[in-house]
Parts: structure tokens; C-alpha cells; sequence
């Protein structure tokens, strides 16, 4: 079972970020709004999450929605 690297934005703390695990966010325009939050294995996440995660390598989710 695949992991997954999960972030939180700093400026926006409903907005979560998913990346491979250890790929990091050196894509990113400002990594610094960005707050490594832990792991989460591919079960925890929706089909819409891991689609996203297949085809861009990072997928964004508002939280609480």
C-alpha cells in the first residue's frame, strides 16, 4: 500500500496538499506556506484524491468539505 505526504497551507489551514511520499515541494511557487503535517496511506483517501495523485503527483483538498 502506497503513502502519501500530507500538508497543511500556513495561510490557509483548510486547504490540505498530498504528494508522493518524500517528493517534497520543490514545485511549488511559495513551499514556505506549507506545514508538513504526517503520512496517510492510499485507504485513507477518496478515488477523486488518488486520481489526482496519479496524474499531476500532487493533489489539493479543502478540508471539512
Amino acid at each position: 500500500m502506497q503513502e502519501f505526504d500530507f500538508y497543511i497551507n500556513l495561510e490557509k489551514p483548510t486547504l490540505g496538499l498530498y504528494v508522493r511520499n518524500g517528493a517534497g515541494l520543490a514545485d511549488l511557487a511559495n513551499p514556505q506556506e506549507w506545514q508538513f503535517e504526517g503520512h496517510v496511506w492510499e485507504s485513507e483517501l477518496t478515488p477523486g484524491i488518488l486520481a489526482d495523485l496519479k496524474n499531476n503527483g500532487h493533489a489539493f483538498q479543502e478540508l471539512g468539505a
